[in-house]
């Protein structure tokens, strides 16, 4: 019988749980822990402008968590980093879409965690913010498509994550949050590139978070700190520190066209190693470029083209009327 053999971490020669890829590094519980929190420290760094002690100002950190994995340790590594700052508050906040046997399990995971860190829990759902349950949207979005051209070819995804964000503003409004901290990782952050540059939308990269730069007038900036850790390392985190957190995809996510921006990241990363940190250092580039040719007058006029407030329920939104209240007329009218 062949024996198997066990790979030795790269930088202490324990066992290994993990092979990056994209460093050619083996690598234990022990340093794995060390490299996520070192990466995510140092980008926590650079996206966090704390004012200076002297000014006796708390800083309050909306941190959205779902209950999944990528914002356990979202919370759970910005406590390690924050815990002991007077100088700063942190708020842990989970919107309740309304998805049936799904939604509640993750609720209790991320009220557990925060309450194991001591942390504020919040929530809000939907339905506080006039919006129907998802489970509900999900029946007629075939109906509202009959009715509305421009619905047909839109997945449930569309209609929640603009509720979401919606839901987000709400929660970040209520606790006067100065950041909103999202646990968006390594792959999403390459999915919403490539799907950004697939439809030629540089504006909308221009505007992707981190917000270090370029924040929008009356919304809290958007902070991403674990945005270069892979979803493979940010899950062996969370299982090393035993970390509360709901594993299962939404039932109603398999329609959505970031899959296949998913499908096709994992296939270019698995034939190139390191495609993943490319395409976010090319949208950090592009940032730099559209920085460097535009004055403080320019990015004036581009704050207020993104910031302007909805006719009908004074959001933030770059247009006359939210998408969120749009979606709303369209449910109202097929219900």
């Amino acid at each position: 019988m062949t024996a198997i053999e066990i790979s030795k971490c790269s930088r202490c020669r324990n066992t290994s749980i993990l092979f990056q890829e994209y460093s050619g590094q083996h690598l234990c519980s022990g340093c794995l822990i060390r490299s996520v929190r070192k990466r995510i420290g140092k980008e926590l760094r650079k996206q966090l402008i704390l004012p200076k002690s002297t000014t006796n100002k708390v800083t309050t950190i909306l941190v959205a968590i779902s209950g999944g994995k990528d914002s356990a340790v979202l919370l759970e590594t910005i406590h390690h980093f924050l815990k002991n700052r007077q100088d700063v508050k942190l708020i842990a906040g989970c919107v309740n879409e309304g998805i049936e046997g799904y939604r509640q399990p993750s609720i209790e995971c991320a009220e557990k965690l925060a309450e194991s860190l001591g942390i504020e829990f919040r929530t809000i759902s939907y339905t506080s913010l006039g919006f129907d349950e998802m489970d509900n949207v999900v029946k007629i979005i075939p109906k509202i498509g009959e009715k509305n051209e421009q619905v047909r070819g839109m997945t449930p995804c569309s209609f929640c994550g603009v509720f979401r964000r919606q839901g987000i503003n709400k929660l970040a409004t209520e606790v006067n949050a100065n950041y909103v901290a999202l646990g968006h990782n390594l792959d999403d952050m390459a999915q919403t590139v490539l799907m950004n540059l697939q439809k030629g939308d540089l504006e909308r990269t221009v505007r992707l978070a981190p917000h270090s730069w370029l924040p929008i007038s009356g919304l809290a900036p958007r902070i991403v700190p674990i945005r270069w850790i892979p979803e493979q390392e940010v899950q062996a985190y969370a299982m090393t520190l035993k970390l509360p957190f709901h594993d299962d995809e939404c039932p109603h996510s398999h329609q959505a066209l970031r899959i296949l921006h998913r499908d096709i990241i994992a296939k270019m990363e698995d034939a190139v190693p390191g495609t993943r940190h490319g395409l976010v250092h090319s949208s950090d580039s592009i940032k730099q470029m559209f920085k460097k040719t535009i004055n403080e007058d320019e990015i004036e006029n581009v704050n207020k083209k993104s910031a302007n407030s909805c006719k009908v329920c004074g959001e933030i939104t770059s247009q006359e009327i939210c998408k969120a209240c749009i979606m709303k007329k369209w449910i109202m009218e097929t219900s």
